[in-house]
């Protein structure tokens, strides 16, 4: 169980940084703020894996596709987190 912790803290948090080099912008995060954005990141990628193409846990949870799947997650929620950031900082 700790092991899948582990693993499911370091996939996001690589899948976060790759993230934020495919975005452009300047992300103003902490190191816990990119980790937490990443697991978010990593279980909407696992969901639209799944939606998709009908693979899950299963199918074994390390996979190429799963980590690009995770890339493309964070990119989804980094995106979505620089809008709602610029909400905010458009009404202080």
């Amino acid at each position: 169980m700790l092991g899948l912790i582990l693993t499911i803290l370091i996939v996001g948090a690589i899948a976060e940084f790759i993230a934020r080099l495919l975005v452009p912008g300047r992300q103003h995060m902490s190191v816990l703020a990119t980790i937490a954005l990443g697991v978010v990141g990593s279980l909407i990628g696992g969901f639209l894996g799944y939606v998709l193409f009908h693979k899950d846990a299963q199918d074994g949870l390390f996979q190429p596709s799963g980590i690009v799947g995770s890339i493309i997650g964070a990119v989804i929620a980094l995106v979505i987190w620089q809008m709602t950031q610029r909400r905010h900082d458009a009404r202080v």
